[in-house]
């Protein structure tokens, strides 16, 4: 017997239950490329809302009135404390479950839309001062150009202040990952193992500059397929000690650095479109980013 619930095509209706509903959204987030915690977390923030409407709810049938009754349960009434953090999150998860029912004409309105997000605050990540960046490339430069030439600690900290990559994707490159083809114009490409995370793959640009110092790198240290072919360790050790020399106190780290490069590339002006995909970040997760970007980016941050 056909379900009632679905129409020909098999597309959710007002009529499907909630629990058909998640099921179809889980889904959508596999095929959207979702990051695997953000499938897990939006799964687990929906099973609180089945276990308060209920499953057989029909999604057709759960207003405006429901979600903020569901709001003030996990606020007021819920057995365990719900923190700011967790409440943002769940929050986000109904925005993003109901906007998407509405956009695929599942329910004929959005009741998540006037759900207001309360603020939470959070520490900001440390980035560094344009005088510390070009101290630090000015220090990391010395090395290369010193009797015991070592371009690997200048071809690091470009590479992460041009591309503000991860340390899990800066030990992934590998050598047939960079095109020096038109050397006006290299670039890297970021790519990724697991066929999940294929949407963060992408094409970054670097300066024209880092040819030559990557090429004295390669004659260097002669990697036969990463172009970092020791361990994530050893490269925090390099930026510990150019941080040393550079006298910045608290030292850089991977992630430091990251943050760094996306202020950056924002106050030159980078479309937000952009600097999302530059930095391989679901439209869920930039929320939150741009939000930190913005406040770092603030001249009293």
């Amino acid at each position: 017997m056909r379900d009632s619930s679905q129409s020909d095509s098999g597309r959710l209706t007002g009529q499907s239950t909630l629990s058909a509903a998640i099921a179809a959204f889980r889904e959508h987030m596999m095929l959207q490329g979702f990051a695997e915690n953000t499938v897990k977390a939006f799964l687990g923030d929906l099973s609180i809302l089945v276990g308060h409407v209920g499953a057989d709810k029909p999604i057709g049938e759960i207003s405006n009135w429901h979600l903020n009754d569901f709001l003030a349960y996990l606020l007021l009434r819920r057995g365990k404390p719900c923190s700011p953090k967790s409440y943002a999150r769940r929050l986000t998860a109904l925005k993003v479950f109901f906007s998407w029912l509405a956009e695929i004409g599942a329910v004929p309105t959005d009741p998540a839309v006037a759900l207001v997000h309360r603020s939470v605050t959070t520490p900001l990540p440390r980035i560094l001062r344009d005088d510390q960046v070009g101290q630090l490339l000015l220090v990391s430069r010395d090395l290369l150009l010193s009797t015991r030439a070592d371009a690997r600690p200048y071809l690091l900290v470009s590479l992460l202040l041009q591309t503000g990559m991860k340390k899990s994707e800066c030990m992934g490159i590998r050598l047939g990952d960079l095109d020096l083809s038109d050397a006006q114009s290299p670039s890297l490409r970021i790519r990724y193992d697991n066929p999940r995370m294929t949407y963060k793959e992408r094409t970054l640009a670097l300066s024209p500059q880092i040819v030559p110092m990557l090429n004295q790198y390669l004659r260097q240290y002669k990697p036969s397929e990463m172009l970092f072919e020791c361990t994530a360790r050893n490269l925090e050790y390099v930026l510990r000690n150019v941080a040393e020399l550079a006298e910045i106190d608290g030292g850089v780290a991977f992630e430091q650095l990251r943050w760094t490069a996306a202020v950056r590339d924002y106050l030159r002006g980078t479309p937000e479109e952009r600097l999302r995909q530059k930095m391989g970040l679901s439209r869920i997760s930039w929320r939150e980013t741009l939000e930190k970007i913005k406040r770092l980016a603030s001249p009293t941050a």
